[in-house]
């Protein structure tokens, strides 16, 4: 049955791409959420028709999307971000990518990440290990202050750490990018080109993240929330730390020395 619901995500994954890549030269008009974040007609398109094919083959299981949610059911949930990394997409800058996981009971099960920039179709059943375009994919083993080691940190408001300061630490010990998608980072973990992503998102976070906790878990890393504990991924999140799994513990060490609220 997972296989099923594995290759249903897929092919929402290459529709998805599919409308990300039709519009992404047009000048569209943008809207903006009560966190300041911009928002599409993409977005919401592809997070409606996530909708549509859920009711349709689905109609037990809930959605809980960026844009849209359906149903309310706990038990089996398809967590979506339509289009993770909209402020580079809206600036034609290609670091842009479709996430959906299926989460059973507040723990993700199957998950898929598209780049429709590169056809890379990343992917993974709990329990199967995780692949890109079928080929088998894993972690780095670099210890934290390794050389190449690289940590992604995703910059948003939050109420839980003081990033700015966090990121000044981490430089000593590690190269640092902020590349506006962290579901596009956590990829780079999953096949060992990054080492480490922390990621400050509260609200609709899961949403970034769900399927990406999975693959990158899969592949042989460690994901927790900002305060080191796993977490339900069909609600809101406290954050995350996503890793190789050698570095987790040193990572969780620094951030939590910038706690704003413990």
């Amino acid at each position: 049955m997972y296989e099923e619901y594995l290759e249903f995500a897929k092919e929402i994954a290459l529709y998805a791409g599919k409308v990300m890549m039709e519009f992404y030269n047009d000048t569209m008009s943008l809207s903006y959420k009560e966190d300041k974040t911009v928002v599409t007609i993409v977005d919401k398109k592809i997070n409606s028709y996530l909708i549509e094919k859920i009711k349709q083959k689905y109609p037990k299981h809930s959605v809980n999307g960026e844009e849209e949610s359906y149903n309310n059911s706990k038990e089996y949930v398809w967590v979506c971000d339509p289009l993770d990394g909209t402020g580079m997409y809206v600036n034609h800058i290609p670091v842009f990518v479709f996430s959906l996981a299926l989460v059973y009971n507040g723990n993700p099960i199957v998950g898929v990440v598209y780049n429709a920039n590169e056809n890379k179709m990343y992917s993974a059943i709990k329990g199967q290990g995780a692949y890109c375009n079928d080929i088998k994919i894993s972690v780095n083993n670099k210890n934290f202050g390794d050389l190449g080691y690289r940590t992604n940190v995703e910059i948003f408001n939050n109420d839980i750490i003081d990033d700015v300061s966090l990121i000044k630490e981490l430089k000593s010990n590690s190269k640092i990018s902020s590349i506006g998608s962290v579901a596009r980072s956590c990829m780079a973990i999953a096949t060992g080109d990054f080492s480490c992503d922390i990621f400050p998102g509260t609200n609709h976070g899961n949403c970034d993240i769900a399927a990406s906790s999975l693959i990158v878990t899969e592949a042989g890393g460690r994901v927790t929330n900002l305060y080191g504990q796993d977490q339900r991924y069909d609600e809101d999140i406290k954050g995350a730390i996503i890793s190789n799994g050698i570095s987790h513990n040193e990572v969780l060490e620094k951030v939590r020395k910038y706690y704003i609220k413990k």
